[in-house]
């Protein structure tokens, strides 16, 4: 091992250190593929079984990680409550990630560098997946985020502070892109065209929900915000949905934000990384699946409106990461880890063919939906 490595090392058991005492601590790895923190699994020798994920919170993008945390903890003491009060009807084991305080009875603590740390008890036996497998992963997935919302459904917004102010608003983002290719213009590639082209197209199209929020049609209620398929956690034996990870995000926020980012990474078959970004397309079969898991736990507290916007959400969230990913491939790789140039390009390019699709199923996506906002809940 070079010195390098093995410095980095010793940081990550002090840090660790924090959380529990150093010498209990039998190993430390980097776990998972996140594009924002920077994430290690934390083995407990003194505790078998035990362990933690610890993760460095990405202060440029949560510039206060105290809310995070402050969030973090109003939504898993509220959701342990209501799991007390009544757990799930099928007997299926729900998991609510908790925090891992630190030795001073902190949710997280600052490095010397101004780094912020915090640590989240692992789920175990349990397993995430980047794309959908089959079709009762797709129910299980629409299931996770159904429990998910009526967990948090009666948790007053005014107890989660806002700590990331614009996350999902389009048109926001569609500002952040002006102020990009103002700053810097694209460069004169196929790709770049073509994204370019998908964004003017669907200008018009950005403030959808929004609008609907400020006319009273959408409420605002507590989301996870970040509802990908890898954020969902199915038991190795049973291959049910047993968790939902990645709480970064939890905050007020519309329902339909969460909707359509499960949908927009649940029905793309060849995932957000691939690299062949035409092939890209919306499986309409696993939508119906996700919505089907989804209104069995969710549908008493959705209204006629939240349904109508269902298949609108679908498309805009596609669209949104797209912008997203676009403008911080303009901006130099700032927001989103790159592995390499032109990544985040191409993932913007993949949400794009993603969008196309979604629109070229327009018409079957609102007759899924409103096939099953007339079915009775479906176990």
């Amino acid at each position: 091992m070079n010195s390098s490595l093995a410095g980095r090392k010793d940081d990550l058991f002090r840090i660790a250190g924090e959380f529990r005492p150093v010498h209990t601590l039998s190993e430390i790895r980097e776990f998972g593929n996140g594009n924002i923190n920077r994430t290690y699994l934390v083995s407990v020798q003194a505790s078998p079984g035990e362990r933690f994920v610890l993760q460095r919170i990405n202060t440029h993008v949560f510039p206060k990680p105290e809310l995070v945390m402050k969030n973090i903890r109003a939504f898993t003491n509220h959701a342990a409550r209501k799991l007390r009060a009544s757990p799930p009807p099928d007997n299926r084991r729900w998991v609510v990630p908790h925090i891992v305080q630190t030795s001073r009875g902190e949710d997280g603590f600052r490095d010397t560098d101004g780094s912020f740390w915090r640590a989240i008890r692992f789920v175990e036996h349990a397993v995430a997946h980047d794309t959908l497998q089959t079709a009762t992963h797709a129910h299980e997935a629409g299931r996770a985020l159904g429990i998910f919302h009526s967990l948090v459904s009666d948790l007053p917004c005014d107890e989660l502070s806002d700590t990331l102010e614009g996350f999902h608003v389009t048109p926001r983002y569609l500002a952040q892109f002006d102020e990009a290719v103002a700053a810097k213009q694209p460069t004169d590639s196929a790709e770049c065209s073509h994204a370019l082209r998908c964004i003017e197209k669907h200008r018009g199209f950005a403030g959808i929900l929004e609008q609907a929020k400020s006319c009273g049609r959408l409420q605002l209620r507590p989301i996870h915000g970040d509802p990908k398929v890898n954020n969902i956690m199915l038991d190795e034996a049973t291959g049910r949905a047993v968790s939902m990870i990645d709480l970064d995000t939890v905050k007020p926020g519309l329902v339909h934000y969460d909707i359509g980012d499960c949908l927009r990474s649940g029905c793309n078959p060849l995932g957000e990384e691939t690299a062949e970004w035409e092939l890209v397309r919306f499986d309409t079969d696993m939508a119906r699946e996700i919505l089907r898991g989804y209104l069995g736990e969710a549908r008493s507290f959705l209204t006629r409106e939240d349904f109508a916007f269902i298949p609108d959400a679908i498309r805009l969230i596609a669209f949104e990461l797209g912008l997203r990913f676009f403008t911080d491939h303009l901006n130099g790789d700032i927001y989103f880890k790159a592995v390499f140039s032109g990544q985040n390009l191409r993932r913007a390019l993949v949400q794009f063919r993603l969008c196309e699709s979604i629109e070229n199923h327009a018409g079957e996506i609102r007759m899924i939906t409103e096939d099953l906002a007339q079915q009775p809940p479906v176990a």
